[in-house]
């Protein structure tokens, strides 16, 4: 493997899998003896200083990282076997999909070092991946190759052959979207169709009978609990699209056993999620265009106000469609909202009702955001501030001198701890110099007031 081809120009690797308690003294260890290094960074989180599990080792020569990717890929360190390959740093190679084979199908024990071994006779490997959870492999994962052509003699040589008795797929790795897209496509011609809301009293011979006038049917089942009666749903696969095209429009709406049921297209369950996703997300973000500028929020609530006593309070200013105070278990959390009629009384009621009391508490009232934007105002306030303050340089100290770099502030001599003075050890403890170490300083003369004060009181001064 060359170091200096495209996409991974420089003397740099990536090594991840990493255990979070690796740092950079223990990689420095592990790769040292394969050659001069320059740098390593273990990438950690911002906020908790926590490893990401993945870290960046920049060799002197492009050689000796080829040495340590050849000899120490899937090396086990602390109890896990990392995963070296070089670094692309930029992300338009890894996006591309060019050269990048999706296998799945994958028996449990095949794990990264089995997977690169199966696949390198096909040319050589940029990453290799099999993903995992915290229970083991999720049965597939990911080969990228360097060429294009590598990738597709993987795809014709691999495709449908036995790796630990288990027939695996392998197939050009596409991205989400363009998953989403066929997907989307051959979702149009489904087959088979889910029916629910049919009560308990159903089987799947009963049910094979009502749909089977649309068509050849391949599959009927109807789904039952741990005590053999039905759930109330169930699934029919037809042969043709056209069949099942039929039967959802002609049984969605009618009535079975009293019940009026529900046929549709069946779906995976992710498919189910992201379009239920898409309509709440849909729902909400028209719910919020129609309260915009509209809708207030009010905190600092006294816990004696309800939602009669919010209203009562923000009726002067105009009708009021809906005033909420938000409780837990029963009791106010200080915060609510009241909603108006039009933007200009909202706006009336923030000017006239920010600030003042109400029951002992000043109320804060500002127009309502959705929870992105509270967040993103909030991180951009911080961040200015942030800024602001490292922009202030530190003041100059009495006795410091300014240089081009910044402030140069001397060091402060420190008054000698006790331990000093009071020491267990057999050494002589270290006395502090005296600021005087050849003569005693003169005495200074008395001063008028104490000649004064020695008459008065009959005693004499002498001098030494």
């Amino acid at each position: 493997m060359n170091a200096s081809g495209p996409g991974y120009p420089l003397a740099s690797l990536y090594v991840g899998d990493l255990h979070p308690d690796v740092a950079e003294a223990l990689l420095y260890e592990k790769f040292s003896p394969a050659g001069p290094i320059m740098s390593i960074r273990v990438c950690r989180d911002i906020v908790t200083r926590r490893s990401l599990g993945y870290a960046y080792i920049n060799f002197q020569q492009p050689a000796d990282a080829e040495r340590a990717l050849d000899t120490m890929n899937f090396e086990v360190i602390k109890g896990r076997p990392i995963r070296i390959m070089w670094s692309q740093r930029d992300p338009a190679l890894r996006k591309s999909g060019v050269g990048n084979v999706f296998i799945k199908n994958l028996d449990d024990s095949i794990d990264n070092k089995a997977l690169y071994d199966t696949f390198s006779a096909f040319g050589n490997i940029l990453s290799c991946k099999v993903v995992c959870d915290e229970h083991g492999s999720r049965g597939y994962g990911f080969v990228h190759f360097e060429t294009q052509e590598a990738a597709t003699r993987a795809i014709q040589t691999m495709n449908g052959m036995l790796l630990n008795d288990r027939k695996v797929y392998v197939g050009q790795f596409k991205s989400r979207k363009e998953r989403e897209s066929e997907y989307g496509a051959k979702a149009m011609e489904f087959t088979n169709v889910y029916i629910k809301n049919f009560g308990e009293d159903m089987d799947d011979e009963r049910l094979r009978e009502i749909f089977s006038q649309f068509g050849r049917t391949l599959s009927v089942k109807v789904m039952i609990d741990e005590k053999g009666r039905s759930k109330g749903f169930g699934f029919v696969n037809f042969e043709n699209h056209e069949d099942a095209q039929k039967a959802v429009a002609e049984m969605n709406g009618k009535e079975i056993n009293g019940r009026v049921v529900y046929a549709g297209r069946a779906q995976k369950r992710i498919e189910r999620q992201c379009e239920l996703k898409r309509k709440f997300d849909q729902l909400k973000q028209e719910r919020f265009s129609r309260y915009q500028g509209v809708n207030l929020y009010v905190k600092n609530l006294d816990d004696g106000i309800d939602d009669e006593k919010l209203r009562k309070e923000f009726s002067p200013y105009g009708t009021i469609t809906s005033a909420k105070v938000m409780t837990e278990g029963g009791h106010s959390k200080g915060f609510g909202f009241v909603c108006f009629s039009s933007p200009e009384e909202a706006t009336k009621a923030v000017t006239e009702m920010n600030g003042r009391i109400v029951s002992t508490k000043p109320l804060y009232v500002a127009l309502a955001q959705r929870k992105e934007e509270r967040k993103a105002i909030l991180t951009n306030q911080y961040m200015q501030r942030l800024a602001s303050i490292r922009a202030i340089p530190a003041p100059p100290l009495l006795g410091s001198y300014q240089q081009p770099s910044g402030y140069f502030m001397p060091a402060v001599p420190q008054p000698p701890s006790r331990a000093a003075f009071y020491s267990s050890s057999p050494v002589a403890p270290i006395r502090p110099t005296p600021r005087w170490t050849s003569h005693p300083p003169p005495a200074r003369p008395p001063s008028k007031l104490l000649f004064s004060y020695c008459r008065k009181q009959n005693l004499t001064i002498k001098h030494q």
